[in-house]
This record gives structure tokens, sequence and C-alpha cells, in this order.
């Protein structure tokens, strides 16, 4: 088993108050650290499980389960990046990562931006840029990488999903839920 640290935030009651903390406590989250950032609420968790997912659901349906009325609204760390996130996290300078994006450097092929092209300050997908690096740069230490970051990217297509259906008709929500459950 491996240790794996992530962040859920969170809507609903004070997650602070000593109530909601107890519960908490008692459903599990003996391995989580409650905190507030102006009006968003999150807890950071650094939990004990086989998988990143098995980690994350188990958390959150501790949560949702300890605290009437809570909702797990996003997974962090996030999937998207910036030019400079990438750069931290695979250890190379922005003007490397610039060149990699521009194709005047590396094999060429790099994953295009998640964001609209015109954006000035664009962001990428990172499961799709740690493959990258894995496959086209032959850099291993992203294959794991690539995989959690895919995990995260439709944990969170998956809360945002559950939120949408809420102002849908059923026929919408019907036709939305095919579609997700198409592959592609």
């Amino acid at each position: 088993m491996a240790v794996y640290t992530f962040t859920l935030i969170v809507e609903g009651p004070d997650l602070q108050s000593e109530v909601n903390t107890a519960a908490l406590f008692d459903a599990g989250c003996d391995d989580a650290l409650v905190g507030r950032v102006g009006t968003l609420q999150y807890i950071d968790f650094d939990r004990e499980a086989r998988s990143l997912s098995e980690a994350v659901f188990s958390a959150t349906e501790a949560v949702e389960r300890a605290v009437p009325g809570a909702a797990v609204v996003h997974l962090e760390p996030d999937d998207l990046v910036s030019m400079t996130e990438i750069a931290e996290r695979t250890e190379r300078t922005r003007e490397s990562v610039r060149l990699l994006i521009s194709g005047e450097r590396g094999p060429g092929g790099f994953p295009p931006a998640a964001t609209h092209f015109k954006m000035r300050n664009r962001m990428w997908e990172w499961h799709a840029v740690a493959l990258w690096f894995a496959i086209s740069l032959g850099e291993e230490r992203f294959t794991t990488n690539a995989v959690d970051s895919n995990f995260v990217a439709a944990f969170n297509a998956g809360l945002r999903l559950r939120r949408a259906k809420q102002g849908l008709t059923d026929d919408d929500r019907d036709r939305i839920e095919r579609l997700a459950s198409k592959s592609a």
C-alpha cells in the first residue's frame, strides 16, 4: 500500500464545526486536515490505499456520509496545468517547455492546449502532457503520473456532471449520460 496525498474541495455545512470535525474523524478521516480559504472549504488527505482511485473514492464517500449536506465538488491537484507548472513538474526550465510546446525542440506532437488557443495563458491537461513525456521523450517516470492524472480528470468530470445534471430535463440528462458512457 502507498500513501496518496490529495485535496477535496467540499461545499455545504461548515466542516470546521466541532460536530462535523468529530463526525469526519469517526467516519475514518483521521488522515485529513480540514481548512478554509475565504468561502472555499477543503480537506487535505494523506490516505493509505492500494491506488489513488481507492483513496479518493473512500475519502469522498466518508466525507459525504459523515456530514449531511456536504458535497465534494473538486479533486486537487487539478489536471489543468500552465506552462510554468509543466516546467515545475518535469523539472525543466520554462524555456525548455516552451520550445517543446512550439515544436522547436524534441520530436514534436506536444499535446494541444485544453483552453482556447487564443488565450495568453493557456492550460494543458497534465495526463496528456505526462503521457507525451513518457512516450515521446522516453521519460518513464511520467507513466504512473499520466494514469493518476487521467483518473483526476475523469473524477472531476464526474463531479461536474453530477452537479450539472441537477438543472437538466430528464431527456437531456439521459442523453448526456449515454454520451458520457460511450467510448471514444
